[in-house]
């Protein structure tokens, strides 16, 4: 479904529980989305060099992660909470954090592991969603290059066979600045690109406070960075759910304790 940012919480909801996903068209501007291609390609580039020096492949995978701190448009983007009333609403207004951040480079005549069928969370608790998928398309998807889901499967345990998801796959279609919002539970796949130019775009995960995230985005970006945050903002990066790791830092007043206790 899609619907325009400022939409209801209950017409996000009706959407989110019945198809497993829902599209904000045109929620960024032109050039905040150009700032935001650029940018995922740069940090692509910077994690190809990662990839490389540890043996990981020959010329990085086309994708980059955990993209955070250095002050681009990425970071600017996580502050702005545009989509808050409505990631808090799918998680019964409980605190969420935020799991994974990755931009694809979606690059032509290019194959990687998005391209395979797959939902991105592997644990299933009908009614009880775990994680929400977030893709902020900064190029133009199309019928052609438009990433392919099967709507409704949200709820299947087991993948659709490669025969029904060909015949009932629907894809994300949507100009560039469009954010679209999905159950990370919901079977789909990256589409094959053609042509002369990538179709980047910088995908986003959020989780429920007390499941652990794919990386420590608190310890990776340090105190120092979290003091400059807005509340909400911290709350996102984890910096509410840390771990301790000595007595010293569990024997603390309730003000100063790494895990507070509102995060479930």
């Amino acid at each position: 479904m899609k619907m325009q940012l400022g939409a209801s919480v209950e017409e996000f909801d009706k959407a989110i529980n019945d198809s497993g996903w829902v599209i904000f068209e045109g929620a960024l501007s032109k050039a905040f989305t150009e700032e935001l291609r650029a940018d995922s390609l740069k940090w692509i580039d910077i994690c190809r060099g990662y990839q490389t020096r540890n043996g990981l492949n020959t010329d990085g995978d086309g994708t980059a992660h955990h993209c955070l701190g250095s002050g681009d448009s990425i970071d600017r983007f996580i502050d702005m909470h545009l989509f808050h009333p409505y990631i808090s609403r799918y998680f019964g207004d409980e605190p969420y954090i935020c799991n994974s951040l990755t931009p694809i480079g979606g690059f032509p005549e290019f194959t990687t592991y998005v391209h395979k069928l797959h939902r991105d969370v592997r644990t299933l608790i009908p009614g009880y969603p775990l994680k929400l998928n977030m893709l902020v398309m900064c190029d133009d998807f199309t019928p052609e290059n438009g990433t392919l889901v099967l709507s409704g499967s949200q709820n299947r345990h087991e993948p659709p066979s490669d025969e029904e998801f060909e015949k009932h796959h629907e894809r994300f279609t949507a100009p560039a600045g469009s954010v679209v919002l999905f159950n990370s539970t919901l079977w789909h796949k990256g589409a094959d690109i053609h042509g002369d130019r990538a179709r980047v775009a910088l995908t986003v995960g959020y989780g429920r406070a007390y499941v652990k995230p794919a990386m420590d985005y608190a310890r990776m970006l340090g105190e120092e960075y979290g003091r400059s945050l807005s509340p909400l903002t911290r709350q996102v990066l984890g910096y509410n759910a840390r771990v301790p790791v000595s007595l010293d830092e569990w024997y603390r007043p309730a003000g100063e304790r790494l895990y507070h206790a509102d995060q479930g």
